[in-house]
């Protein structure tokens, strides 16, 4: 019987992972997350699953970021019956995400409803909850079975809270082949977050390359940066917008203006955390503090406490958040990341035509997204169906990515290539999935694919 693997998502783009795993007649589903991007293309996307749902048997997730888990509730609602296999911090935050994935799907379909328009959720409450159900939470390092003759070892990729890389061991003795998933690879010294494991050995690889073409500034320069674009903003009387994900980069910008501001560099202002997610996922990140890096462990000892500090207020009601539209100095840190949904979507509609304004992206940000056409320099942009002149700054921090670059991958991943048979590039858009493919086979590794849509490779 041939074993093989075959890619549902991620190929060549950057969201919707879905990597499928045939061992002896099992199926094995790595990741299950919802396409990101504009409308027409996610919708389409998310509402049918690629492949059948009850003939999978078991998951194992990376990471609990909705482009690798949003469609996990699909899944189960389409008749998955198997377990789903993850971190226990990645099971703490499918807790707060899932259910806020398909709050924000239900809020889209009474939306549109009014515009004429008709769109199914691809999952409800009730599904997220037989979701939650199957999830099995693992301690990093721990070898768990998943189906007879398949175990999964989680290591930490230091992406976000609880993300891991994802190994699986098909099989004993000479037959043994072992399947490493890289997740979504961090880096070493940023804020909060351990850094990356060592990656183990593997005979097969499938790696990320969202910057398989890029690199990042030096984390010094990201403290200073922010520095600049806070007194600019002071001195224009503007406010600031940051636009960030709830989980790891509201709390790493929220550490960096805490640093700034305990430092005497910048006047103590209000921050505000628009997002009860951000206040939902704090609390589970708070709720794991033995994944903390040693100088976090050392501030939270000292009594600074990172997520929470004088001028921070954590936006619960949406009655307190539409009373920031006359807000006209300090910092909004929003969701969502890419500006496709949620409440950053009003702040932006106040402030984009405000010279004095500044929209800061502190990450990356997809083809076809709101927040990248503001990066890309659009004139006009469209927020709630109406068109928008673009007056306010527009500024990118990519340094602040929990995404290593691709000397940092490289890094990790050069030690693989003695043992690896073949390496498989998702999670990249084309050119820089090409590129960083090249990278690959220049370091060592004997034979690079670059997975399109649907290809099967056998193992």
């Amino acid at each position: 019987m041939t074993d093989y693997l075959q890619f549902f998502g991620a190929a060549r783009y950057v969201t919707g992972s879905k990597h499928l795993l045939e061992y002896e007649g099992k199926r094995i589903l790595f990741d299950c997350g919802m396409v990101q991007g504009p409308r027409q293309i996610s919708v389409k996307a998310n509402s049918k699953l690629p492949f059948e749902a009850k003939g999978i048997d078991a998951v194992v997730l990376s990471h609990a970021h909705v482009d690798h888990s949003g469609s996990l509730p699909r899944l189960v609602k389409c008749g998955f019956a198997g377990k789903i296999h993850c971190t226990d911090a990645t099971k703490g935050l499918l807790e707060v995400l899932l259910p806020d994935s398909a709050h924000i799907q239900a809020q889209d379909a009474k939306y549109l409803r009014k515009k004429g328009q008709q769109f199914e959720p691809p999952y409800d409450d009730e599904d997220v909850r037989k979701t939650l159900k199957r999830c099995r939470g693992s301690s990093y390092h721990e070898t768990t079975e998943v189906l007879p003759g398949v175990t999964v070892q989680f290591f930490d990729a230091g992406h976000i809270l609880g993300s891991a890389m994802v190994l699986l061991t098909l099989g004993e003795g000479s037959a043994r082949k072992r399947v490493l998933f890289s997740g979504d690879l961090g880096r070493k010294d940023l804020p909060i977050l351990r850094d990356p494991d060592p990656m183990p050995e593997c005979d097969y690889l499938i790696t990320e390359s969202t910057y398989g073409d890029r690199l990042h500034p030096p984390r010094a320069d990201l403290q200073d940066s922010l520095h600049r674009l806070i007194e600019e903003a002071n001195r224009d009387g503007g406010r600031v917008l940051i636009p960030a994900f709830s989980v790891g980069r509201t709390q790493n910008v929220l550490y960096f203006l805490g640093n700034l501001i305990s430092e005497g560099k910048i006047p103590e202002m209000p921050i505000y955390i628009d997002s009860p997610l951000s206040t939902k996922a704090t609390k589970v990140m708070a709720a794991h503090s033995e994944v903390f890096d040693e100088e976090t462990k050392a501030m939270l000892a000292s009594g600074h406490n990172p997520f929470f500090f004088d001028g921070v207020r954590y936006v619960a009601d949406v009655a307190e958040s539409m009373s920031l539209n006359s807000l006209r100095s300090g910092v909004i840190i929003s969701a969502s990341g890419m500006c496709e949904a949620g409440r950053i979507l009003h702040h932006i509609k106040q402030s984009v035509g405000r010279p004095e304004d500044c929209i800061l992206m502190v990450g990356y940000q997809a083809h076809g997204t709101l927040g990248r056409r503001l990066l890309d320099g659009f004139e006009s942009v469209k927020i709630f169906g109406k068109r928008y002149r673009v007056h306010c700054r527009v500024r990118g921090m990519g340094g602040l990515s929990a995404h290593a670059d691709y000397q940092e991958m490289l890094r990790m991943l050069r030690p693989l290539a003695k043992t690896c048979r073949k390496a498989f590039v998702v999670h990249g858009e084309e050119d820089p999935a090409l590129i960083f493919a090249g990278r690959l086979e220049e370091a060592g590794f004997r034979s690079v694919e670059v997975p399109v849509l649907k290809q099967k490779f056998s193992i």
